[in-house]
């Protein structure tokens, strides 16, 4: 009997020892990192918190007090790597991902069944918005990621989301300084969709820039922002289109009054240079001859009243007809 439960007891312990041995290693992947926590305690970097991390230099003030997390200990690619079995081992993907901008991953059926986004301009004109948006988990803040937010990716889409509203809102095309008589086509007031069109690169750069502290707030980098499209409804569509064709007649028109313009001023700007040369042609001998008369006359009166004679005589050699004064 002390023999059966001696073996029981060693069965029990062998059986123990293989399976800690065994479920004990794990390894990372290349495109993964991964954090060990003991109880529900993550394995951290005493004395360092996500503040002396340069992912959290677009915070303010506020912002730094409210997201102040502790630095984790990160495991690399490679392994086999051991834990014990009061561990717990969190992977997570560092790759960069690309979703759609309307993508809401608790509601598979939200924003057109994830296709497009619905968004409100300041003229409170309802439009459409596509595009895509490129992130990856910042392996510099994984405490945020890991243990912050219970669902990060549609923590992050929704703050993307509303800051994305919240610009169409209210965007503002830059008006660039002009010259007060330099005529310019008529622009199309109230429609901001157009100025959106035509500003989406700054669109996109402007999402950038605010999405910049997405990795301290959320340990979330979003990568980039590409929003490649955006249509009103579709009970205006037309009106909108023939609104912007006729504005595009009106600077086509302007446009070649321009350049007719522009072509008269060049073509009288050359017009006056020639005149101006051939009064410079015609004045330039008189000037010479005045500097000769000049300088006979500083040599005596002989020598002028020789050069007038020689004139004379040559201009009466040319002549077919002579008047000559006759005096009583």
């Amino acid at each position: 009997m002390l023999g059966f439960l001696s073996g029981i007891i060693a069965g029990v312990f062998l059986y123990l020892a293989v399976r800690v041995v065994l479920a004990g290693f794990f390894t990372v992947q290349q495109n993964e990192r991964a954090v060990l926590s003991s109880f529900g305690r993550a394995e951290r970097i005493e004395g360092r918190t996500s503040l002396d991390s340069p992912v959290s230099e677009h915070l303010n003030e506020e912002q730094r007090e409210r997201y102040r997390y502790p630095m984790l200990r990160v495991i690399g690619p490679g392994g086999p790597y051991f834990k014990w079995p009061w561990q717990r081992v969190h992977k997570v993907d560092v790759a960069i991902q690309t979703v759609n901008a309307a993508f809401d991953p608790e509601v598979p059926s939200a924003n057109h069944n994830n296709t497009m986004l619905d968004a409100v301009t300041k003229d409170q004109l309802n439009i459409g918005i596509r595009g895509q948006l490129r992130y990856k988990v910042s392996q510099d803040n994984l405490y945020a990621y890991l243990f912050g937010v219970r669902h990060p990716i549609a923590h992050v889409m929704g703050y993307f989301v509303s800051v994305l509203r919240e610009r169409i809102a209210t965007f503002e095309a830059q008006q660039v300084g002009q010259d007060p008589d330099t005529v310019e086509a008529p622009a199309i007031e109230g429609i901001s969709i157009n100025d959106l069109r035509k500003n989406l690169n700054e669109v996109n750069l402007e999402m950038d820039r605010e999405c910049r502290s997405s990795a301290a707030r959320y340990g979330v980098v979003l990568d980039a922002s590409l929003i490649t499209g955006m249509d009103p409804p579709e009970e205006i569509e037309s009106a909108l289109a023939a609104i912007n064709t006729a504005h595009n007649e009106v600077s086509a028109a302007v446009s070649l009054a321009r350049a007719t313009a522009d072509q008269k001023i060049e073509q009288s700007k050359r017009a006056v240079e020639i005149e101006t040369m051939r009064a410079r042609a015609e004045v330039e001998p008189l000037l010479r001859l005045s500097e000769q008369l000049a300088e006979l006359k500083k040599r005596g009166g002989e020598a002028l009243a020789a050069y007038l004679r020689k004139i004379e005589i040559d201009l009466l050699s040319r002549a077919k007809r002579i008047i000559s004064e006759v005096r009583s």
